[in-house]
């Protein structure tokens, strides 16, 4: 079954292509480096920070936890946007409820093997639609796209969804991640065209 997300953009503004994106059939490949290489034998996605249980899951062990397909919408801070992916992965909340959050936990940093960091408050990451995706239109996420592993964040800029994604760290202090300290929008809101600070 897939869950269709691609109504959320009526809690943000009257269009669902947001002001200033053009839309693509392609699915453009940027990063701020080259591909990293992984090995599925010693891969670990690791969640820790301000939480009761500290996790460590091996890939298997991450693509065992509860999962879904959603139909969401992907928008580019560079000015395009791509409707209805197919994404196969862990909610956030999932997760969230897995690691027992702590009640003084505010913001959220994203960690990628490459070194890739983003942020966000921990509210705009207790969304169904914010997804640990694994798969892309039923097939595994290929690794220029951000495989084995990336977070979609389907209402902010993609910026703010890590590729290749291996970890998850709860604050309790508001932190900026690799693009936010180099001038992106801290808030990135596509309908409000966030782009940079």
């Amino acid at each position: 079954m897939v869950t269709d997300v691609t109504g959320l953009y009526e809690e943000f503004g009257d269009e669902r292509l947001p002001p200033g994106q053009r839309l693509t059939e392609r699915f453009p490949v940027l990063s701020k480096s080259g591909t990293p290489s992984w090995d599925r034998d010693s891969w670990t996605f690791d969640a820790w920070g301000a939480v009761e249980n500290e996790l460590s899951l091996s890939f298997e062990e991450f693509t065992d936890l509860p999962s879904e397909t959603q139909r969401q919408d992907f928008h580019c801070v560079t000015g395009w946007s791509k409707f209805d992916c197919a994404f196969t992965g862990v909610t956030f909340p999932t997760l969230a409820d897995r690691v027992g959050v702590d009640p003084d936990a505010v913001h959220v940093m994203f960690h990628a093997m490459d070194g890739y960091t983003t942020n966000l408050p921990l509210e705009d990451c207790a969304r169904d639609e914010v997804l640990f995706v694994y798969e892309y239109d039923g097939e595994p996420l290929p690794a220029d796209h951000g495989g084995p592993l990336r977070v979609v964040t389907p209402h902010k800029y993609a910026y703010k969804g890590a590729k290749w994604v291996n970890g998850v760290e709860f604050l309790t202090d508001p932190e900026r991640g690799y693009w936010e300290k180099r001038g992106y929008s801290n808030t990135a809101n596509p309908w409000d065209e966030e782009r940079y600070s």
